[in-house]
């Protein structure tokens, strides 16, 4: 059976481990929408794509606790990509990077894993609890609207999730800006809150 707790519980990160140790997952709230997540091991994974009815080809993001945590999931970091994050993280930039070897095959069939630090600092207490990164992918049913609320995440993902954590309404409401820098050149691969111009202008080292 699930529990919800509020994220700003004092037990909350421990009732937190307990459940992904236990290789259970957790809803959590973020500044876009609710995520689903897991521990990065392959298992724990596939449940999150079986309580999302996600096809298995469809990549899992990785939430990071602080940018220094970049090099747990990914085997480079170049320029262009530091200086996005150093400009937007965090925040709600997901970064396509090239992913450890070592990662868990399910997390992406892909040579690449995304990444992002939340502006969520509870959220990112328990990221970093769970040693700095976290398998998490919106806290919904595959091709259903994202989650803003936690109720709206429980009406999706029910009993499949062991624990549910409200942060209220999420301010931001909407998914992630999703970058790739393949070759050094910027390409927006799912449109989100921070647009292709303020992407290139911090690229360039301009801001406003």
């Amino acid at each position: 059976m699930s529990h919800v707790t509020p994220i700003r519980y004092p037990e909350a990160v421990e009732m937190a481990m307990s459940a992904l140790q236990s290789g259970g997952l957790i809803v959590l709230p973020t500044d876009t929408v609710y995520g689903v997540a897991s521990l990065l091991n392959e298992a724990a994974i596939d449940r999150i794509f079986a309580a999302k009815q996600r096809p298995p080809d469809k990549a899992v993001p990785v939430l990071l606790s602080d940018m220094d945590d970049v090099f747990r999931v990914a085997r480079t970091f170049p320029k262009s990509a530091r200086r996005l994050a150093t400009a937007f993280w965090p925040g709600p930039l997901t970064l396509l990077l090239p992913k450890r070897d070592a990662l868990p095959p399910n997390l992406s069939t892909l040579p690449t894993v995304g990444v992002r630090v939340p502006d969520h600092a509870d959220t990112r207490r328990i990221i970093a609890a769970a040693g700095g990164a976290l398998a998490v992918t919106s806290a919904n049913r595959s091709d259903e609207p994202a989650a803003c609320t936690v109720q709206a995440a429980i009406s999706y993902l029910l009993d499949t999730v062991a624990l549910y954590l409200d942060g209220g309404a999420c301010p931001g409401g909407k998914p992630s800006t999703v970058v790739s820098l393949e070759g050094g050149a910027v390409r927006v691969l799912r449109a989100g809150p921070i647009s292709e111009d303020a992407l290139r202008r911090a690229l360039a080292g301009r801001s406003g």
